[in-house]
């Protein structure tokens, strides 16, 4: 026999029904917002994949010429899960400068040496422009390789033929003779006429080259070489602070049998020209007797940090032209390190040269390896003890001696 339906006994129904309703509702609710929450999320992370590998996939274009120093847009992921928020990164204040190499082909793996060293101890910090010059035009490859080293701007010169070779005023006979009489002595490159057009064009052509003339600043890099410590400061902007021309690390004695008569020729042309001699100049870097003799002291210019304004200047374009006259670059051996050297050291004021000593590198045997606290803070790798800096060959004591 059923019981009677009554209003008390339906009311607990009605409410149980209307509870499992709502409870359903907000489990359906929250079922869609986990679907598109998850939804968002994986489309997050796929773009960010698919950012990803475009920035792997995109080959980074070389230009041949110097292009304009620009400032460039960064996007820094948020912190939350939101669109990425736009920063605007703006590079630090940089000087007119570039940094150079001569090289060839063949120099590839001590070109890639060189670059991934020099970017990870300075350049990737100030992103300054490279310039890359070859006597013969540079493979795909070499650029392909070399540019992929480094963010900044890479450019690939072709030097004139006319800025190269030997002139066709040059007697090549006396010439010949002076090659086989070093060749006979034992002096290194001492055959070599590609050395020789390398020294002149270094001497008195690389400045004028078209990629190089937009700047006023280089820093010279060569194949195989190694730099050891971290440089935080700008050294260009430094040397422009402080009204220097021309920096260096190494010091030396150049071969005497490579250039017999450059310093009779330099004294011909201050006897010529004495209103070029500046009246502060570093005469005791090159001289112990006040000028009389050549001490053969000159500044390694493998690496130089220099104003290229000054080789292009009255001066130093005089003194090129009345070396150039003698054929010395190719009678005997001359090289672009004494003329550079003696040229900086007569010309300039003596507190204008620079010794980098924080700047540690080795070339071939030579090194130079800060020391204490310059060689602790700048992290360097090379032993302090590994130093030409007063070696018995070294001519830096003899540069100390201008600031005594």
């Amino acid at each position: 026999m059923a019981l009677p339906s009554t209003a008390a006994h339906r009311r607990p129904i009605v409410l149980a029904v209307t509870a499992v309703l709502i409870v359903c509702y907000f489990m359906a609710i929250g079922r869609e917002e986990h679907s598109t929450s998850f939804r968002t999320l994986s489309t997050q992370w796929s773009t960010s994949k698919d950012s990803e590998t475009v920035a792997v996939l995109d080959v980074k274009q070389t230009s041949e010429t110097p292009s304009e120093l620009s400032s460039s847009s960064k996007s820094k992921p948020s912190s939350t899960l939101g669109n990425p928020i736009p920063q605007v990164s703006h590079p630090p204040h940089r000087a007119n400068a570039t940094l150079v190499m001569l090289a060839r082909n063949t120099d590839l793996n001590g070109v890639i040496s060189s670059v991934e060293q020099l970017e990870a101890k300075f350049n990737r910090k100030f992103n300054y422009p490279w310039v890359f010059l070859n006597d013969e035009p540079f493979s795909t490859d070499f650029k392909r390789r070399v540019s992929v080293l480094t963010d900044a701007d890479v450019s690939f010169g072709l030097v004139p033929h006319e800025h190269w070779v030997q002139p066709d005023w040059i007697d090549e006979e006396r010439a010949q003779e002076g090659r086989n009489k070093l060749v006979r002595q034992g002096v290194i490159y001492g055959g070599s006429v590609s050395y020789r057009n390398m020294c002149r064009f270094n001497s008195g052509f690389f400045f004028r080259h078209e990629l190089l003339t937009p700047y006023k600043w280089y820093w010279r890099v060569e194949p195989d070489v190694r730099y050891y410590c971290d440089l935080d400061y700008d050294p260009f902007l430094f040397m422009e602070d402080h009204d220097k021309i021309y920096g260096f690390t190494i010091s030396m004695p150049e071969w005497e049998p490579t250039i017999p008569s450059l310093w009779s020729t330099v004294k011909n042309f201050v006897a010529e020209y004495p209103q070029y001699v500046s009246p502060d100049n570093s005469m005791d870097f090159l001289s112990d007797n006040a000028g009389d003799s050549y001490n053969m002291c000159h500044f390694w210019s493998n690496f130089e940090i220099a104003d290229m304004d000054f080789w292009r200047g009255e001066a130093y374009t005089k003194f090129f032209e009345y070396l150039e006259n003698t054929g010395g670059f190719y009678y005997e051996r001359w090289g672009d390190a004494p003329v550079h050297s003696i040229a900086a050291a007569l010309f300039t004021r003596k507190d204008q040269i620079h010794f980098f000593k924080d700047i540690g590198y080795k070339h071939a045997e030579f090194a130079h390896c800060p020391q204490g606290k310059q060689w602790r803070e700048g992290h360097c790798s090379c032993d302090p003890n590994d130093n030409f800096d007063f070696a018995q060959n070294s001519c830096l004591r003899h540069f100390m001696r201008l600031h005594d």
